[in-house]
């Protein structure tokens, strides 16, 4: 139990640290489009980006597995028969 607390308190203090030495503003374009933002924030929206993004294909890559095994799935037919 007190190994987690002090394992928990070093990430948030690395955490910190991290956010403290990168506040430097940023300028980021894409497209038309044209923000300015913490190189910190960035770097976290960048970091969810690729998680939602490995999620989708992670689920996608699993339902597609489950189907080619006959396995029912929700919305799509089963092996062997015509959708």
């Amino acid at each position: 139990m007190r190994y987690k607390l002090i394992a928990g308190l070093i990430l948030v203090g690395m955490a910190v640290l991290f956010i403290m030495q990168n506040v430097t503003a940023v300028e980021m374009t894409f497209l038309f489009w044209t923000l300015t933002m913490s190189r910190a924030l960035l770097m976290l929206l960048i970091l969810l980006i690729g998680v939602i993004l490995g999620w989708l294909l992670h689920g996608s890559r699993r339902l597609r597995m489950a189907h080619a095994a006959g396995y029912p799935t929700i919305g799509l037919p089963r092996k062997g028969e015509k959708g």
